[in-house]
């Protein structure tokens, strides 16, 4: 501060006044000590006059001048150094020269002191705001800054150096561990010391930590991923990453509580066929819990659902078609429910339309039946049409014996079976045509006899039947027998006949007979002379009865008396007799050839007649039981289903017996067969797939187990290929398996396929899901799984896109944020120290044109000295003058006015029309797109930048 105001000021005082009588040079000298002591508060008096008075004037105005000076410095020192308002300046009205240039002065030394201050707060201040691009500078409008001050800044400039380098290296560690997930990452600041090498040291050591826990809870996790539930995480930790360690190994133990039940229950219901089982996982919650919740549903489900799915088999195993799967289930299980219950109403209609069937030919004999089975389809339908076939073939040879043995009933003898057959039908077709022939011989050999002795009187002749047995030889034997008695017997009466006929009646006859004939005997002994009268109407009626068959006839003996009346009503007793004897015996061997075996011969006879009435209804009665036997084995068997009943018919051999044992044979050949059946299916019902039907059968039985063997190898196959295929996909991991069932057909091929299709989508499904896992470890974050999916893993499907979507964004955002603050940096870097705006300005068009790929670009500034805030270009980039070109814009005028004025930035795509040309010396085109910024500092709009390109900007 200048001191020559206040050295003339008392220079002044100490001359004396040139006139005035009131001057007080004490009084001066009083005032100058309190002057020169600081006190700004002494006066001269203003009454003076004169010269003493300007004295007394121009002292008070300096005094004053002085005292405002001293309040204004000390408000100066107050609002600047204490309050802080660095921009605040002193001013102590209109003065001149010295006050003047003192005033300036020290307002010039608060301005050198505030800007270094102010400077360096907001170097600091943007170190606070984590803007670490800023330093101070060290030269202040052209002159360089000295002493304390230059070493202040380079103090600061070496800190924020030094900040930003470590904030560099923490920001690449944060961002390799914490991002790229690179863990091991170590940060280095060359030259620091104190904080920031103990702030180094806390992150490095903060970082190796990390790396070691997450190395571990890595290793935990990718063991619990790969399925590997043994390991822990060991490392030593405190804090939160304690508590998630607690919680990972608590996490381990319940998922191998929890890996273990549900191993135990899939273990007993998938492997040992224990139903019922149940998942205990405790103190487990959340997700764990509703996963065991889950399991324990699923494996409560699968026990009812398996429960009803093997009554109902076990049911229709037994034969029972009555009962249907209800439990309440979906997806494959509801179309196995469906299917079985399907199949059950199937197997009903089929055993429905098969026991009609079996019911009208075998019990109600109606033949020609056949069963309609809607809607079944492989099997079935091929068993349908086996027993449509069965009892096609019944009808056609049971009509065919019938035919024949009807034809034998009426004493037709030519007919025989002739329908084409095989096995047991083919020994009854030999036996009955053997039957047949054999009658047939033996009628004729009959027949012959008879004619010979009865109709030729040719006597002696003898019936020769060969190769019968049983009844026929015995039949035979009989007739022969008869033959040979009458023929002694005929043979005297001829003799005494032939007397009494040549007149000659006293002979008599004298073989030895029996019965009628011998009444006979001597009825002609006795009526030998009644003979003549008598011979006529008994040779008539012994012609109707014997050779004619004209029952009911009786000799007319009118006029005879005595013996010839009484021989002559003999007679006619016996022809009725023989009538009524003989319609009796034919009534009742007409009931059983048509097949009603409850009558018997009634009529009373004696000798030979009651033998054969005797042996007439003992046929009868061993007809009787053998059709009660066989029908009572053949309801067991065919309907009741008994098996093991065998036909008992007492008392009976030859063809009746063969014909029982045949029988008893056939039922146990079925009981064998059905038995057999019956444990391979139930074996098959209860998974045991190893064993085959064993039998010794032949025609439809041996294509029936074959059939069934067949089925049960096709079933093997397909358990053995669907387990496989699980195996590989669900347990070992191998994906793309098939089933391959050779000679699947029906409901097993789709099921094969179903497997098939289950195993290839899920191949498909895994492997899209494998490579786009794989892609993502590798880092590229472009691929998504694209397979088609439904349910479950649909829902696993969007959830991995939905992963990489966010990955790709947060990836996407973290380059920009990372371009962002290294081209900040970059751009604070090498605009440092420059103080030229049109230096400025050029550095940063040339400098980020390159870098977004930009081919032209404009700089305008604000004219702060213009009224009207006009933006003048500063700086361009490639710009070609002319083309209406312009170089100065008014708020709001233009796009580059008008991004100022609103403060915002306007992007313009596919750009058409006569926009300003992009060239060089060979092209000249036309840019894409264009984008006008507005570029701010504390709000307010100082420049704006225009920049176009060829190319989309991002």
């Amino acid at each position: 501060m200048k001191k020559a105001p206040i050295v003339a000021a008392a220079r002044q005082r100490n001359r004396a006044p040139s006139n005035g009588t009131d001057f007080d040079s004490g009084q001066l000298l009083s005032a100058l000590m309190a002057f020169k002591r600081g006190d700004f508060s002494a006066r001269l008096p203003e009454d003076w006059t004169g010269v003493p008075g300007k004295i007394a004037d121009t002292f008070n105005a300096v005094i004053e001048t002085n005292e405002r000076m001293a309040r204004e410095l000390e408000r100066i020192g107050c609002v600047v150094g204490k309050e802080g308002r660095i921009t605040q300046r002193a001013s102590i009205g209109e003065v001149t020269n010295s006050w003047a240039d003192a005033i300036a002065s020290i307002n010039d030394l608060v301005g050198d002191l505030v800007r270094p201050t102010s400077e360096m707060a907001r170097v600091i201040g943007a170190v606070a705001k984590g803007d670490l691009s800023q330093t101070m500078a060290t030269e202040i409008e052209g002159r360089l800054l000295k002493g304390e001050f230059l070493h202040t800044a380079k103090t600061v400039n070496a800190m924020v150096g030094q900040l930003g380098a470590f904030a560099s290296e923490v920001t690449r560690v944060a961002r390799e561990v914490g991002t790229e997930g690179k863990l091991g990452g170590q940060a280095e600041v060359k030259g620091v010391a104190g904080t920031w090498k103990d702030l180094t040291e806390n992150v490095n050591l903060m970082a190796s930590n990390l790396t070691s826990q997450v190395r571990n809870i890595a290793a935990v996790t990718t063991a619990v991923a790969n399925g590997d539930l043994a390991k822990k995480i060991t490392v030593d930790v405190r804090g939160e990453l304690l508590e998630l360690k607690d919680t990972i190994n608590k996490m381990v133990d319940q998922l191998r509580s929890f890996a273990s039940e549900v191993t135990r229950v899939a273990r007993e219901v998938g492997t040992e066929g224990k139903l019922g089982g149940q998942a205990k996982v405790e103190g487990v919650s959340g997700t764990w819990k509703d996963l065991t919740d889950s399991v324990n549903s699923m494996a409560s489900n699968l026990t009812s659902q398996v429960r009803n799915i093997a009554a109902v088999t076990t049911a229709v195993a037994k034969g029972d078609l009555s009962k249907k799967i209800t439990v309440d289930v979906r997806g494959e299980i509801l179309e196995l429910k469906d299917t079985i219950n399907t199949m059950v109403d199937q197997l009903r209609s089929f055993a429905a339309e098969v026991t009609r069937v079996a019911r009208e030919v075998g019990t109600e004999g109606k033949l020609g039946g056949q069963a309609d089975v809607k809607g079944v389809a492989g099997t079935w339908k091929d068993l349908t049409d086996s027993v449509n076939f069965m009892g096609s073939n019944l009808t056609a040879q049971v009509r065919n014996i019938a035919a024949v043995t009807t034809a034998v009933a009426t004493g037709d003898l030519t007919k025989k079976i002739t329908v084409d057959v095989k096995g047991e039908i083919l020994e009854l077709k030999n036996t009955i045509n053997t039957m047949v022939d054999q009658l047939s011989s033996f009628a004729a050999e009959v027949t012959r006899v008879a004619r010979e002795v009865g109709t030729k009187g040719k006597l002696g002749g003898q019936a020769d039947v060969r190769d019968v047995a049983g009844t026929w030889k015995d039949l035979t034997d009989s007739v022969n027998s008869m033959a040979s008695n009458l023929t002694g017997q005929v043979r005297n009466i001829a003799a005494v006949t032939t007397a009494v006929a040549m007149g000659d009646l006293s002979k008599k006859i004298t073989v030895d007979v029996k019965g009628e004939i011998l009444e006979l005997k001597d009825t002609i002994n006795t009526m030998v002379e009644q003979l003549r009268s008598f011979g006529s109407e008994v040779t008539r009626v012994a012609r109707e009865v014997g050779s004619e068959g004209k029952l009911g006839g009786q000799a007319d003996v009118r006029g005879l008396a005595g013996v010839w009346k009484d021989l002559g009503d003999n007679v006619n007793v016996m022809a009725s007799n023989l009538t009524t004897q003989v319609r009796n015996i034919a009534a009742v061997t007409t009931a059983v050839a048509t097949g009603d075996l409850s009558k018997k011969i009634t009529v009373d006879v004696k000798g030979e007649i009651l033998e054969l009435k005797n042996t007439v209804n003992t046929m009868v009665d061993q007809l009787s039981s053998f059709a009660d036997e066989v029908t009572r084995v053949a309801r067991e068997v065919g309907m009741e289903g008994k098996l093991g009943g065998q036909a008992v018919v007492k008392g009976v051999s030859g063809t009746w017996k063969d014909l029982t044992d045949n029988v008893n044979f056939m039922a146990s050949n079925l009981t064998d067969q059905v038995r057999g059946i019956a444990k391979v299916v139930t074996a098959v019902a209860n998974g045991d797939l190893k064993r085959k039907l064993l039998l010794e059968a032949k025609g439809e039985i041996a294509e029936l187990a074959e059939t069934i063997n067949n089925m049960i190898d096709t079933l093997a196959t397909f358990a053995d290929q669907v387990t496989t295929v699980a195996r590989e996909v669900g347990v070992e991991g191998k994906l793309g398996g098939q089933g391959n069932v050779p000679g699947a057909a029906g409901t097993w091929r789709d099921l094969t396929d179903n497997v098939n299709r289950l195993a290839a989508n899920l191949t498909t499904q895994l492997r899209a899901i494998a490579d786009v896992a794989t892609a993502v470890t590798k880092g590229d974050l472009t691929r998504s799984i694209q397979v088609e999916a439904q349910g479950e893993v649909a829902f696993v499907k969007e959830l991995i896109n939905e992963m990489i979507r966010n990955l790709r964004d947060t990836t996407l955002r973290n380059e920009e944020q990372d371009w962002l603050k290294t081209n900040l940096t970059r751009f604070t870097r090498m605009l440092q120290g420059q103080r030229d705006f049109l230096t400025v300005g050029k550095l940063i068009l040339s400098e980020l044109a390159q870098l977004v790929s930009a081919q032209q670009g404009a700089f305008y500034m604000i004219d702060a000295s213009n009224a009207e805030s006009e933006l003048n270009l500063l700086a361009s980039y490639a710009r070609h003058e002319g083309n209406g070109a312009k170089n100065r814009f008014k708020m709001g005028e233009g796009l580059v006015g008008q991004a100022a004025l609103e403060k915002r930035r306007i992007l313009l795509t596919d750009v058409r029309g006569s926009y300003v040309k992009i060239s060089s010396g060979l092209v000249e085109f036309r840019p894409l797109n264009v984008v006008v910024l507005p570029i701010l500092f504390e709000g307010e709009v100082k420049a704006v930048m225009e920049l176009s390109s060829v190319e989309r900007f991002s």
